[in-house]
């Protein structure tokens, strides 16, 4: 029995994991970086914050009996929700095919975040998988984030939304700091030069800073893990794949943290912020 023990102050890194397009494997990163996270001893809690089209419980084959609409319609707290996972990580099920839940409005949104005051569990890190694209809710969890992981591969329509997407969050809403995780790469090289394709684009328009966290190859055991529904460090500890999303996992934990925010009640406090911005620009 895993015990949870968490306070408002305790530091927390919340990583929102996004993308400029669907298809670039944002949700098997997200899930991945999550197990390799807790392979390494650090307790996780998996949002799946794609509201309107979730599917991490797909990907996990489990069967939530309450989601986040739950919580969004008083019924139910946050812990509530929360079931476990795979090597006692939390996950934190969204609903799949509800059309308000991809369109939520301001309060609902200031419920949903408000909820996170009340979750009582021990956690180092609450990774965040948010929508594909640039929805509002995207841009919410990604400014309260403390660090904004774009997942990208070596195709025009995903390093042109993934720029996009980056210069919406930067201009638009002061995030400075991105880090890009190269997915479906050939070879460590291939992943440096996407890198320094994203890189090199925003250094000459944007004032941001991007650092690169790391590939993934393209891995067919990978592909076995989802067809299994099941993760791919766990399915194949030893596969290409499983040993790259080791190694980001490392990187994560040694990255140092912003000057400001960290926990959770940051996290609160910058998502009503945005809320609060979005509301005078309505």
């Amino acid at each position: 029995m895993i015990e949870f023990d968490m306070s408002k102050n305790r530091q927390v890194r919340v990583l929102a994991v996004a993308s400029g397009k669907g298809g670039v494997g944002k949700t098997n990163s997200s899930l991945n970086l999550s197990i390799a996270l807790a392979m390494q001893e650090r307790k996780v809690l998996l949002m799946d914050a794609d509201l309107g089209m979730a599917n991490i419980d797909i990907l996990l084959n489990l069967r939530p009996r309450y989601d986040l609409l739950h919580v969004i319609n008083g019924e139910k707290t946050l812990e509530d929700i929360i079931i476990e996972g795979p090597l006692g990580i939390g996950v934190i099920p969204a609903s799949s095919g509800v059309s308000r839940m991809a369109n939520l409005d301001f309060k609902a949104h200031a419920g949903l975040i408000a909820a996170f005051e009340q979750v009582e569990r021990h956690t180092d890190f609450l990774v965040i998988d948010t929508a594909a694209g640039i929805s509002d809710s995207v841009i919410r969890f990604s400014s309260a984030a403390s660090e904004v992981i774009v997942v990208v591969c070596d195709e025009p329509a995903s390093l042109a939304d993934a720029y996009a997407l980056i210069k919406v969050l930067s201009q638009e809403h002061g995030i400075t700091r991105f880090q890009i995780l190269a997915n479906m790469v050939t070879s460590a090289l291939h992943g440096r030069k996407i890198y320094a394709k994203m890189a090199g684009v925003a250094d000459k328009f944007l004032t941001v800073s991007l650092g690169f966290l790391g590939s993934i190859p393209y891995d067919n055991a990978l592909k076995r893990a989802v067809q299994n529904q099941r993760s791919v460090m766990l399915e194949a500890p030893h596969s290409p794949s499983a040993i790259a999303f080791h190694g980001i996992a490392k990187k994560l934990i040694e990255l140092p943290a912003r000057s400001t925010g960290g926990t959770l009640s940051f996290f609160v406090e910058r998502s009503a912020r945005e809320i609060r911005r979005g509301e005078v620009g309505a």
